[in-house]
């Protein structure tokens, strides 16, 4: 529960045109002050001191990932009041109807730069992949964290030149991978093709629209993915909801860094996952983080990144919107 004190302050913050309309975009990810100037059409000085005074109610929260500053909803306290107040908004409003293009039209642009990158670098994907990730040691970890448990439904999310259904297809009874690039299926068909999976498909699709026509996955892999997304948290609470009651998702991507060359050559949208911020979204998503590993960092000399591997579970039983409690990464 809010102290009445603070109840009227987070009342107050959110009790404004521009700040309310600046709320209402953050309950739809997370978000620069870049993009917030670009959607609502207002100078970076006002915004900022919009988001200054939702910051100091706890309305919203900012973190750093390089020279970037992201904003999101706070989930503390104040989350309660505010999702209660934002469904009663009339989202038919003009004003909220042009803030909606807007905040879609940033993200179909940031994904179409990073279409092009993939088009571009499609047939040297994995050279590209292998100079900053040790390949082999981080499938060898992968393999160890995901141990002996068998998974009939193999779903690889953002599956690229196919790598991941190489390595773990073989043991499911059935394997689909989904990615937006053309470029890169056509690769990872032509290798599949020449391995003879007859039970591996690939298909073009989505993170954020995950196929479910074929049923349930038991096994969700997610490799070098959420980097790339504009919006994290949702497809990760995607990738849950077609995942069998007991199945596991298992992310691998890198912990929070400061090489600014990848998101400026590479594509790359997030400088890496602290455990924290992957404990928020597996809770958001109905997950208990259930085992997790990091390699030692590799690279260059001030490039070095660390590889991180987290695995979380579905539990049989969990109850729609039940927060569970996560274990660490190790």
């Amino acid at each position: 529960m809010l102290p009445f004190t603070e109840c009227v302050d987070l009342l107050k913050a959110v009790g404004e045109p521009t700040r309310l309309r600046l709320v209402l975009l953050l309950s739809q990810g997370d978000l620069t002050v870049s993009d917030m100037v670009t959607i609502l059409g207002q100078s970076q000085p006002r915004i900022s001191r919009h988001l200054k005074l939702l910051s100091e109610a706890r309305v919203i929260s900012r973190y750093q990932e390089g020279a970037w500053a992201y904003f999101r909803l706070d989930d503390g306290a104040a989350a309660g009041l505010v999702q209660c107040i934002l469904p009663t908004l009339d989202l038919l409003d003009p004003m909220l109807t042009r803030d909606a293009e807007r905040l879609e039209l940033v993200r179909r642009e940031r994904a179409e730069r990073a279409a092009d990158y993939f088009a571009s670098n499609a047939a040297q994907w994995d050279r590209i992949r292998s100079m900053h990730v040790p390949d082999a040691e981080t499938e060898k970890a992968l393999q160890a964290v995901l141990g002996d448990e068998p998974y009939g439904a193999l779903l690889d999310v953002g599956t690229g030149t196919g790598r991941m259904l190489e390595l773990l297809a073989p043991a499911s009874a059935r394997a689909l991978g989904i990615d937006a690039s053309r470029e890169m299926l056509a690769i990872a068909r032509a290798k599949l093709d020449s391995s003879n999976y007859s039970h591996v498909t690939v298909r073009q699709g989505s993170a954020y629209h995950l196929p479910a026509d074929g049923g349930k996955f038991d096994l969700i892999t997610l490799h070098q993915v959420l980097h790339y997304l504009d919006d994290p948290a949702n497809a990760i609470r995607e990738a849950a909801s077609v995942l069998s009651p007991g199945g596991r998702l298992v992310i691998v991507d890198f912990a929070p860094h400061d090489c600014e060359f990848l998101r400026t050559d590479h594509a790359h949208l997030r400088l890496g996952f602290s455990d924290e911020t992957l404990n928020g979204y597996f809770e958001g998503a109905g997950l208990a983080l259930e085992a997790g590993q990091t390699l030692p960092p590799a690279g260059k000399t001030g490039e070095e990144l660390t590889v991180l591997i987290a695995l979380a579970r579905k539990p049989a039983n969990a109850l729609p919107g039940e927060h569970l409690r996560s274990a660490q990464l190790a």
